[in-house]
């Protein structure tokens, strides 16, 4: 059970950052309801400003996914578990990774909650959630990077993985919410290649 639970939380990191990347984020003919609910309304709403914050009470539907996407979500996990474990493995295999992607399904919704309608809470203190509310604030700003909310391992596997805005913007500020600006060096650099690029414009 304990090796299903290991391979079953690096498995829902994949998961998440397939669905968040190829589903939540592009349209599929057959099936839009997750890119319209996600980036045309979840993105409108909450943008990388003052306003990935909730700002107002009515857009706080926006923020959890339906009721019914957490149990479809997880069966839909198991079945590469399932597959496997009539070769090895067996029931344990598939009672270890049902319990990773449950719990990493709600560690997904409860810390997107925090992420975007802080409260206070004693989760929001933790230098983890710190960082993860950085990865997923950039992600915000660059919807093509960060796709995970949990463990970004496989944003760092697959080549996402963003620490830093490339240019400055208005980020929020809080206790929580961590400088993901430019750093200095790296801001110069920039500026100085617009500036050229723009120069060279101007001979052309």
């Amino acid at each position: 059970m304990a090796r299903g639970f290991v391979l079953g939380i690096a498995f829902a990191s994949i998961f998440e950052w397939t669905l968040h990347r190829c589903v939540m984020h592009r349209r599929i003919a057959v099936f839009h309801y997750p890119f319209e609910r996600h980036a045309l309304v979840h993105h409108r709403v909450f943008k990388a400003d003052e306003t990935y914050h909730l700002l107002r009470d009515q857009d706080r539907q926006t923020v959890p996914m339906a009721r019914w996407n957490g149990p479809a979500l997880i069966i839909i996990a198991q079945i590469p578990f399932i597959l496997v474990a009539f070769f090895i493995g067996g029931i344990p295999l598939v009672c270890g990774s049902f319990l990773a992607s449950a719990l990493y399904y709600a560690a997904y919704e409860y810390l997107h909650w925090c992420m975007h309608i802080p409260g206070k809470r004693p989760v929001e203190k933790s230098g983890i959630f710190f960082r993860l509310n950085g990865h997923h604030l950039l992600h915000h700003r660059y919807m093509n990077r960060n796709f995970n909310v949990v463990l970004p391992l496989t944003d760092l596997l697959f080549g996402t993985l963003l620490a830093r805005s490339k240019i400055r913007f208005a980020q929020p500020r809080g206790p929580s919410v961590p400088d993901v600006q430019p750093r200095l060096g790296h801001s110069l650099k920039v500026s100085r290649q617009y500036a050229q690029s723009i120069w060279r414009a101007r001979r052309h």
